[in-house]
């Protein structure tokens, strides 16, 4: 059985627009992680996303995710609330037309509700601009948590581009 989605892009221009979270959680850390292992990647990737349909990298091979986590450009970044792992975002920088992807970001469900996922998205805004980029970006869909569109526009991100994509979810 056909299925459809809308996935939605969007960006943030200048970092001044940003609506930063105020999360009144305590004890939470967001660490650079300085030596990323396929592991550790794969960990974040399978638990976070196996609830919101996220399949394109479970088929990747070993060297695929060494290749990926490899790159210059990569960086990933680990949410931690009382020294327990809660989330993750992964960067990625293109040179070509100066921007950040936020290529995957997101908490463990025992963290849904608290206002961590705005508190984790105005880190992984910030730590863009830390870079000489034109904009930020990113994009979510229907799949995704119900919250997820609602915090990149709470963030001050806007809607650039959408598109339905149709698809059998059987294939996958």
């Amino acid at each position: 059985m056909e299925r459809s989605i809308d996935r939605f892009y969007l960006h943030l221009l200048n970092y001044k627009d940003l609506i930063r979270s105020n999360c009144k959680e305590k004890n939470l850390e967001i660490l650079l992680e300085k030596k990323p292992t396929i592991d550790l990647c794969k960990f974040f990737y399978k638990e976070i996303g196996k609830d919101f349909f996220w399949r394109d990298r479970l088929k990747w091979s070993d060297g695929d995710w060494t290749n990926y986590i490899s790159q210059d450009f990569f960086k990933l970044y680990i949410l931690k609330s009382n020294n327990k792992l809660a989330g993750y975002y992964e960067l990625l920088y293109n040179p070509t037309n100066p921007s950040m992807e936020i290529a995957y970001f997101g908490i463990f469900k025992e963290f849904f509700g608290k206002g961590i996922g705005g508190y984790l998205l105005t880190d992984a805004i910030l730590n863009s601009f830390k870079e000489k980029i034109n904009k930020v970006w990113v994009h979510t869909c229907t799949l995704d948590h119900p919250n997820a569109l609602k915090n990149y526009l709470a963030r001050g991100m806007t809607v650039f581009k959408t598109e339905k994509i149709f698809f059998n979810p059987e294939n996958l």
